[in-house]
Parts: structure tokens; C-alpha cells; sequence
């Protein structure tokens, strides 16, 4: 099992900018595949971006490719989630997720990830 816990999150105005970090213990990290998600009020929580175990494969969710940007430093057991311009409906509670046997065509699937974080709020007000 993974310990994962989230940091970063606040308030900021829109087009703003926050790096959310995810510092992963429990198992070895470059072994995981990592994932950012999120979940505003009265909606499902939603895939935003992956990265694989070499860090070279990165997935994003449509509505911020050119905005976010996945890195994962595996000396630090960290994984980062660089957030700008952000918009109003980026408000939401951010959630690390990893897994060590998820398929590269399955990343971007909520259900294939075993161990999460316990989010971190993001508000972005306009």
C-alpha cells in the first residue's frame, strides 16, 4: 500500500497559478504510475492528469492541456501537479492517486488506481 498525501492547494484569483505537490511513501516510487484528479461539490470526481513510471508518458484531460503540467521527481518520492491560468471551474478538491500495475490505457480511469490521497482544496475565484 501507498501513503500519498496532497499539499498546495489554496485560493487564487483566476489566471493565477499553483503547483500542487504529492509526496508518496509505502513503496517504491518509480515503480507507480501517478494520477491527479479532482471532484467539485455535487459532481463525480473527474481524471485531470497522469504520468507514467518513467515520467516520459504524461496524460491530460482536454479542458487543461496547455494549463496544467504533470512532473514527477522520483528522488523526492514526489509527484507535481503545475496549474496555470487557472479558471473559476477549477475549483475543486485535488486528489493524488497511484497504482503499480495499471496499463498505460487505463490511466486516465478512476477506478484502475488503488491508493489514494486525501485531497487538497482548490478555489478559484473570478
Amino acid at each position: 500500500q501507498v501513503q500519498l498525501v496532497e499539499s498546495g492547494g489554496g485560493l487564487v484569483q483566476a489566471g493565477g497559478s499553483l503547483r500542487l505537490s504529492c509526496a508518496a511513501s509505502g513503496r517504491t516510487f518509480d515503480s507507480l504510475a501517478l494520477g491527479w484528479f479532482r471532484q467539485a461539490p455535487g459532481k463525480e470526481r473527474e481524471f485531470v492528469a497522469a504520468i507514467g513510471w518513467s515520467g516520459t508518458n504524461t496524460w491530460y484531460v482536454d479542458s487543461v492541456k496547455g494549463r496544467f503540467t504533470i512532473s514527477r521527481d522520483n528522488a523526492k518520492n514526489t509527484v507535481y501537479l503545475q496549474m496555470n491560468s487557472l479558471k473559476p471551474e477549477d475549483t475543486a478538491v485535488y486528489y493524488c492517486a497511484a497504482d503499480s500495475k495499471i496499463a498505460a490505457a487505463t490511466m486516465t480511469r478512476r477506478v484502475e488506481y488503488d491508493d489514494w490521497g486525501q485531497g487538497t482544496q482548490v478555489t478559484v475565484s473570478s
